[in-house]
């Protein structure tokens, strides 16, 4: 009986982590794939993208619907919204902590920054995105703030995809692997470095070790490093100071959507 408990327990683990990390882990796939075509010199259309990327959101969107990861996050020792904490503090914190994350993320590369602060702006774009000390494929001082023609993010203007397939982009950020990416992080990850038994560690637990090694996960999982960092960090401490994942989800989410209109308000495909 004892071994079939423990069996039971196993297997219920294994479907909870599962149900958090799967759709982020899906998602991953769908970019590995298109890595390794790269690397294998394979031509894949600029045009695919756009599609692909609509083909994620929605299969990502329909596994957490299936899997229904907030449920798992919810359960067993405060791992949810912290007891008795109102849902109105939540959505405000979220909101507050979205909104500044995505100044930070934005204005280093704003035309206003480019003419204020060029000398910031530059070192931004050279040292604080990804490859480190080359500018990112999508930045020329020399044409700034337009985007070179050979930018990856034009594939997903409404100019070259189509409305449709930029609004699935828009939405695929805000709202499907903003969610996603809590779920993986916050709600699984960082309880999982904590103890192998992570679904008795409370969301509110505060393990440094743990805490900073999700930061740096996240960090180098953006292109724009130290921003994912100060990201990463902003909404460890909202799951951490709330006891769940609902507050650092909807900063995420806000985030991902401001950044997502300010691209297609300012033509700045750079972003995406």
């Amino acid at each position: 009986m004892a071994l079939d408990c423990e069996k039971g327990a196993g297997r219920g683990a294994f479907r909870a982590a599962a149900a958090l990390a799967a759709p982020y882990l899906l998602w991953i796939a769908f970019i590995l794939a298109f890595q390794v075509a790269g690397a294998m010199s394979v031509n894949v259309p600029r045009a695919a993208a756009p599609v692909a990327y609509a083909i994620k959101t929605a299969l990502c969107a329909a596994l957490i619907f299936a899997l229904r990861p907030w449920r798992v996050a919810a359960a067993g020792q405060g791992n949810g919204a912290a007891a008795g904490r109102s849902a109105l503090r939540d959505v405000a914190a979220g909101l507050a902590v979205g909104l500044a994350v995505a100044v930070a993320w934005i204005l280093p590369e704003t035309p206003w920054a480019y003419a204020k602060l060029r000398a910031f702006s530059l070192f931004s774009n050279k040292w604080l995105i990804m490859p480190l000390g080359a500018w990112p494929e999508y930045f020329d001082p020399a044409l700034f703030p337009a985007v070179p023609q050979t930018s990856s993010g034009l594939a997903f203007s409404p100019a070259e995809a189509g409305w449709p397939l930029a609004v699935a982009r828009l939405c695929g950020s805000a709202f499907v692997i903003s969610a996603a990416e809590e779920f993986f992080f916050r709600g699984f990850l960082y309880r999982w470095l904590q103890s192998r038994d992570w679904r008795s560690v409370p969301l509110s637990a505060f393990d440094a070790q743990a805490f900073w090694t999700v930061v740096a996960v996240f960090a180098f999982e953006h292109d724009r490093w130290f921003m994912g960092a100060v990201a990463g960090a902003a909404y460890g401490m909202l799951a951490v100071r709330t006891g769940g994942l609902r507050a650092p989800t909807i900063a995420h989410a806000v985030t991902n959507l401001t950044l997502g209109l300010y691209v297609l308000a300012s033509g700045q495909y750079g972003f995406w």
